[in-house]
C-alpha cells in the first residue's frame, strides 16, 4: 500500500467499524431503555407484525372482559333484588297464616293487612331499584341481557330477566291484593307459596348465568396472560445480555476511536521523508 496523503485507506476502514460500532451500541441502548429488542418494524418486519396482532387480540379479550363484568354486575344487582324479594315473601307469608286465624279481632287483622300491604308496596320499590348500567332483569324492562365472549364478537352469552313483578308468571301476588278476612288471608298463603318457589327457581337461573359468566371470564383472564406472555417471548429484550453486550460495545467503540487515531496519524510520516 502507498504512502498518500490524500487517501487514507486505514482510516476509512477504521472509520466503517467505528460507525458500525456505534450503530450497534445505540440499537443496544435502545433495547435497553424501551425494554424491547422488538420496537419497531425497523427491527423485525416479520415478528413485529406478529406483535401487533396478538396485541390486538389482547385488546380486544379485554373488551371482552369489560363486557362480562357488567353483565357479571347487572346479575349481581338482579340476585340481590330477587333475595330480597324472597325474604319479603317469607315475611308477607307469616302475616297471611297470622291473618288467616279466624279468632282474630277486627283491628290485630287490620294492623296485619296494613303491615302486608307495605311489605306488598317494598317488592315494587326494590325491583325499580335494581338496575345497573341501565339494565334490570327483575322488573319486566329488560327480557335479556346479551355478554361477549370472543375476540371477534362473534360469539355471545344471552342471560334471560326473569319478571319478578307484583302480578307476574313468578310473583303471583297482585299490586293490589290485601288481608282484609281469614278467608283472604287463607286463599293468599297458597299464592304467597306459589310465589316463592317461584322467585328461588329464578334465583336459581340467574346464579347459574351468573357462573357461567364467570367461568368465562376467568378463561378469557387467563387467555390475556397467555397472550401478553407470548408477546413478551417475542419481543422483550434479555437485559442481562444486554447489559454484557453494552459493556462489550463500549469497549469496542473506544478501541475503534483509538485505532481510527492511529489511522489518522499515518499521513503525518510523509513528514519524515522530506526534512
Amino acid at each position: 500500500m502507498s504512502l498518500s496523503v490524500n487517501t487514507n485507506v486505514g482510516a476509512m476502514i477504521a472509520l466503517q467499524y467505528l460507525n458500525k460500532t456505534t450503530s450497534e451500541l445505540t440499537a443496544t441502548q435502545n433495547h435497553i431503555n424501551s425494554g424491547l429488542k422488538i420496537a419497531t418494524a425497523k427491527d423485525n418486519g416479520a415478528v413485529f407484525a406478529i406483535a401487533q396482532n396478538m396485541r390486538g387480540d389482547v385488546s380486544a379479550f379485554h373488551a371482552v372482559s369489560d363486557s362480562i363484568n357488567r353483565a357479571v354486575s347487572a346479575l349481581d344487582v338482579a340476585m340481590s333484588a330477587g333475595q330480597a324479594v324472597s325474604d319479603l315473601l317469607v315475611e308477607m307469608k307469616g302475616k297471611a297464616v297470622a291473618a288467616a286465624d279466624a279468632s282474630l279481632d277486627t283491628a290485630s287483622r287490620n294492623a296485619l293487612n296494613e303491615d302486608f300491604q307495605a311489605l306488598r308496596d317494598q317488592v315494587t320499590s326494590i325491583l325499580e331499584n335494581a338496575t345497573f348500567n341501565g339494565v334490570n332483569l327483575v322488573d319486566g324492562t329488560s327480557t335479556s341481557l346479551t355478554a361477549l365472549v370472543s375476540a371477534d364478537g362473534g360469539s355471545t352469552i344471552t342471560v334471560d330477566g326473569e319478571d319478578m313483578s307484583l302480578g307476574s308468571s313468578i310473583v303471583t301476588i297482585s299490586s293490589g291484593a290485601t288481608l282484609t278476612s281469614a278467608g283472604t288471608a287463607s286463599t293468599m298463603i297458597g299464592t304467597i307459596n306459589t310465589s316463592l318457589e317461584n322467585v328461588n327457581a329464578a334465583l336459581a337461573r340467574l346464579g347459574s348465568s351468573s357462573k357461567q359468566l364467570s367461568i368465562q371470564h376467568e378463561f378469557i383472564g387467563k387467555l390475556i396472560d397467555t397472550l401478553n406472555a407470548g408477546i413478551g417471548n417475542l419481543v422483550d429484550a434479555d437485559l442481562a445480555v444486554e447489559s454484557a453486550r453494552l459493556q462489550s460495545l463500549q469497549v469496542k467503540q473506544q478501541l475503534g476511536v483509538q485505532a481510527l487515531s492511529i489511522a489518522n496519524s499515518a499521513p503525518a510520516i510523509a513528514l519524515s521523508l522530506f526534512r
